[in-house]
């Protein structure tokens, strides 16, 4: 298996809807730092990564990511995914069982969409395309993804998202919702995946539930709740510090791991 310079494991982050690797620079310069190969993909659509011509799909997806990591000879690594990132990482652990050292899901849900959230991904397809209602539905969609103390007290990083937001595609934008809506339940796959994981949520986040949060929890075999104080939907740019601690937590917890295994005689 490929690793960092350090020998370090390979970290994989995965970005939300809307953004693209960038919103990762604070966690991928920490990461490198202390040795780890950070892989941080713009997901089909966003970034430098074009959209293609593939039907709406988390699958396709998940297997770009195992194509990325075949390329640069990584077996198995750490997946971090936030928000649509967290999709894409159930989806990869579906489709390529094994690959995953240990598992971090912010912000997302293992449940697929009820009615309501249907109805609002429909009406977000609907408007995003319109030139005329789309920019107040993009600062209006910008404002719901940071929570109350970003929106008071952080006004660059607020700043940052509705022109990140603003300046991405509107058929990427519709690309990634449809295949966000279309996701399988993903509750079975989290029993299945008996690794270290953590699950942070945002204390002031307003698009995932309590009860979304603590579900993927207790489907984990080895998973752990983290809260993170004033932060809303989007830890990794809202509170970088309190979301690098965790990230570290969990491949402490993953080197202690492999410690084990490695001088177990048996």
């Amino acid at each position: 298996m490929t690793t960092g310079t350090n020998g370090r494991v390979p970290v994989v982050l995965l970005h939300a809807l809307s953004l693209d690797s960038s919103m990762w620079d604070a966690q991928r310069e920490s990461l490198e730092r202390r040795g780890h190969l950070v892989i941080a993909p713009d997901q089909r659509g966003f970034g430098v990564t074009p959209l293609g011509d593939e039907p709406p799909s988390l699958d396709t997806v998940a297997d770009d990511l195992a194509r990325e990591l075949d390329r640069r000879g990584v077996e198995r690594a750490v997946l971090v995914g936030v928000s649509m990132g967290g999709y894409a990482a159930m989806t990869f652990l579906r489709r390529h069982p094994g690959r995953a050292l240990a598992l971090a899901l912010l912000s997302t849900r293992a449940d697929t969409d009820d009615e309501a959230a249907r109805t609002a991904r429909e009406g977000f397809m609907a408007l995003v395309q319109d030139p005329v209602k789309g920019p107040a539905l993009i600062e209006s969609t910008a404002l719901r993804l940071v929570g109350a103390t970003t929106r008071a007290e952080r006004p660059q990083v607020l700043d940052r998202l509705v022109k990140a937001v603003a300046g991405s595609s509107p058929a990427s934008l519709v690309w990634a919702q449809r295949a966000i809506a279309a996701r399988a339940d993903a509750l079975d796959v989290l029993r299945a995946t008996d690794i270290p994981a953590v699950v942070i949520a945002g204390e002031e986040d307003e698009l995932v539930t309590e009860a979304d949060t603590r579900a993927m929890v207790e489907a984990l075999p080895r998973g752990r709740l983290v809260v993170v104080p004033r932060s809303g939907h989007l830890p990794p740019l809202e509170t970088p510090e309190a979301t690098q601690a965790e990230l570290d937590a969990l491949l402490a917890e993953l080197d202690a791991l492999m410690s084990e295994v490695e001088v177990d005689p048996h």
